[in-house]
């Protein structure tokens, strides 16, 4: 059998983690089986689509490297790949004309208030909600087409059986059972004339040929009616695999409070698409032993449903910041100056940031106008702060210093170390050996440092490395001392100095 699995989505919003995850575990496997990945763009309501999802959707997974080898813009066999252009031909009426000829689907024409009124019975007696048949069910032909010539409007239900046991093989829970009389009938067509997604993904899902249904477990209480329906056709049912759902580390359903969840907006806060696709892949799914980092290729040759696990995968914000500083610091300073370049002048990335921290935005715009005038410098001053970082937004403010003129000044550091009796003594020192240079290099700047240090008699360097620090960058931490200095060189420095030195008194 040669697999063939499909990511599905509404347009109803831009893609989140959990649909994410969706379409990569699909991408995955399909990939480990030398299978195929289809993308079809199920539409049919049109009450909830959303302008731009379309577009998010083939974004987001571009940006991931998600591939698929049939689609609607790819084309294949199975066309067409969106639903509403499926409905347009007729595909759908004609199995729900073969569901009523054989009885296993009836019209029912309810009234809003007539469902209302029967939801109401069933809670106030405390009886399952839903719609086990009501009158419609079982109505003779002539009422059926005596409603019809009224012009009243139906809907198409699945005649569930009743008094039996619906079961399904999945592959990460096994054997699941259902008593058929809790399970209602579900509409296959609505009033408007178009396909649910019970009905139209179903049929699609046979017609495209799909050997695995991989979705989320919330579709499990979905599963005896899908499983009806194939049976009710005669069709061989596809394997059911209901992955687990996704929680935040509170233990609760993963929602904005745990942080982003859109996809996009993890590019735009500086995630690498790499990093994210790692760490995705590991909610609910282990590849077997302690292995966490992993490339596209060990996942596809890792991923197999054998992996996937029944409880909850947890949304660990913490360790996607981990990973994504692993990633990071796995790019080659060239590759990553242009990852940079590429954040910087998108403008999802100012969008995103305005709102969220405008400091950081400007820090940002600083970096762009730093790389844009000398980006020789600004890839010396990204190299230094990689190991610091771990996001391409935290870049910013990482490097905000190589790019003043003036570095702001940190009040507490300035009166913890430009104060200190021998600060101006140390920063004239400094300005003595840096006239005249032009260049000057990381063991030249240790070697200067430690000059001053024997000549004043310093048990330990701190005494000279704080205060040169604190006088260069305007703070206390950043990356080598010995190494950022070389990266300034001697103009800037001396400008610093110059500056710092009118405030070590």
């Amino acid at each position: 059998m040669s697999v063939r699995v499909r990511y599905a989505p509404s347009p109803t919003g831009s893609p989140h983690v959990g649909n994410i995850r969706d379409a990569l575990f699909k991408h995955l496997f399909a990939a480990h089986h030398h299978g195929t990945h289809l993308l079809r763009i199920e539409d049919t309501d049109r009450t909830r689509f959303v302008e731009g999802a379309i577009e998010d959707i083939f974004e987001s997974l571009h940006w991931l490297g998600i591939q698929w080898q049939e689609g609607p813009d790819k084309g294949g066999a199975y066309g067409p790949y969106i639903q509403s252009e499926r409905q347009a031909e007729g595909i759908y009426d004609r199995y729900i004309e073969q569901l009523l000829e054989a009885g296993h689907a009836y019209k029912a024409f309810d009234t809003s208030e007539e469902l209302a009124e029967m939801r109401e019975y069933q809670q106030i007696n405390k009886q399952p909600i839903g719609y086990f048949g009501g009158v419609w069910r079982d109505a003779s032909p002539e009422e059926v087409a005596q409603a019809e010539a009224e012009g009243r409007p139906f809907v198409v239900r699945l005649k569930i059986p009743r008094d039996q046991t619906i079961a399904i093989e999945d592959a990460i829970r096994g054997r699941i059972e259902w008593d058929s009389n809790t399970v209602d009938d579900p509409v296959l067509l609505k009033a408007d004339r178009m396909p649910t997604y019970h009905f139209a993904a179903m049929v699609d899902d046979h017609l495209m040929e799909i050997t695995h249904i991989i979705r989320g477990e919330e579709w499990i209480s979905s599963a005896p009616k899908h499983a009806v329906l194939f049976d009710a056709f005669g069709w061989t049912r596809p394997v059911f695999v209901h992955c687990p759902v996704i929680k935040g580390k509170d233990g609760s359903k993963l929602s904005k409070r745990h942080g982003d969840t859109r996809c996009l907006d993890f590019r735009a806060a500086g995630i690498l698409p790499e990093a994210l696709r790692n760490f995705i892949a590991l909610i609910g799914w282990s590849p077997g032993g302690d292995r966490e980092i992993l490339n596209e290729a060990e996942l596809i040759e890792a991923f197999d449903l054998g992996g996937l696990q029944p409880s909850s995968g947890v949304f660990d914000l913490d360790k996607l910041t981990w990973m994504n500083g692993h990633y990071l610091r796995a790019c080659t300073a060239e590759n990553l100056t242009e990852r940079l370049k590429v954040f910087l002048a998108h403008p999802e990335t100012a969008r995103y940031w305005e709102p969220r921290d405008p400091e950081k935005l400007a820090a940002l715009h600083l970096l762009k106008e730093g790389i844009e005038k000398d980006e020789a410098y600004a890839r010396q001053a990204i190299e230094l702060e990689r190991e610091r970082v771990t996001s391409l937004a935290d870049f910013g403010e990482a490097t905000a210093f190589f790019f003043q003129d003036e570095p702001p000044f940190d009040e507490k550091a300035v009166e913890k170390w430009l104060r200190v009796d021998h600060a101006g003594d140390l920063i004239r020192f400094l300005q003595a050996n840096l006239n005249g240079a032009e260049s000057v290099s990381v063991e030249a700047c240790e070697a200067m440092l430690r000059g001053y240090q024997e000549e004043k008699g310093f048990e330990k360097l701190g005494p000279v490395v704080h205060p040169t620090r604190v006088a260069l960058t305007g703070k206390t931490v950043g990356p080598g001392l010995f190494e950022l200095m070389s990266v300034l060189g001697p103009d800037r420095m001396r400008a610093r100095l110059s500056r710092a030195l009118e405030r070590t008194t």
